[in-house]
């Protein structure tokens, strides 16, 4: 799982949103990847930044299904936190903090109100529709997440004499290419590779 944050002048606001970006789920694989090129390569570099960081699969499952659980809603909360301490620690002057929830908005909210008092932080559902910023960061790890996926290093041999397909689909377990490549690649000793979670029922 990828995690992004974007950050940029305030001023800049009705520009991020002048760039054409979008929740990334509701965009063509070559519409991010062609927004996430501008982003990086034209002006818009100059004042748009992003912290990127990643939960593998196997640290997802050992967390979720350890005796004391550490859920989904709380490595997100763990990450989020993470991101924004890294991105203050650079030195980037944040005064306004928006988020797409995972789990209840409000929880979400004071918990980052408590680690950064101060800055007015705004938590709530479909923010990467609603906040160009949040737009920008949806696509940054999109982008990034589908760039890992597509050159996964397979740690296991290959099922049982070929290679691993990648026609991996979209990941979510509603995804009949997803499920397709799940069934075609257990494994009846040994399971499934350690690309997937075993915390999340298909």
């Amino acid at each position: 799982m990828v995690y992004a944050c974007a950050y940029a002048p305030v001023s800049k606001k009705s520009q991020i949103k002048a760039i054409g970006v979008d929740d990334s789920k509701k965009l063509t694989e070559d519409d991010r990847d062609k927004l996430f090129t501008k982003m990086m390569t034209t002006e818009y570099k100059d004042w748009i930044g992003f912290a990127v960081t990643s939960i593998s699969p196997r640290d997802i499952s050992e967390g979720m299904l350890r005796r004391t659980k550490y859920n989904l809603n709380q490595q997100a909360y763990d990450t989020t936190i993470a991101l924004i301490r890294e991105t203050l620690n650079q030195g980037v002057n944040v005064t306004e903090i928006y988020v797409d929830t995972v789990g209840k908005e409000k929880p979400y909210q004071a918990v980052l109100e408590k680690e950064f008092p101060g800055i007015n932080i705004t938590v709530t559902t479909k923010a990467d529709s609603k906040f160009p910023i949040v737009s920008a960061a949806s696509i940054f790890a999109k982008v990034i997440r589908d760039c890992v996926v597509k050159n996964w290093v397979f740690s296991e041999p290959g099922i049982p004499e070929k290679p691993f397909s990648r026609v991996f689909g979209s990941g979510y377990p509603g995804d009949p290419n997803t499920k397709k490549w799940l069934r075609q690649n257990l494994d009846p000793i040994f399971g499934f590779p350690d690309m997937i979670r075993f915390s999340w029922s298909t």
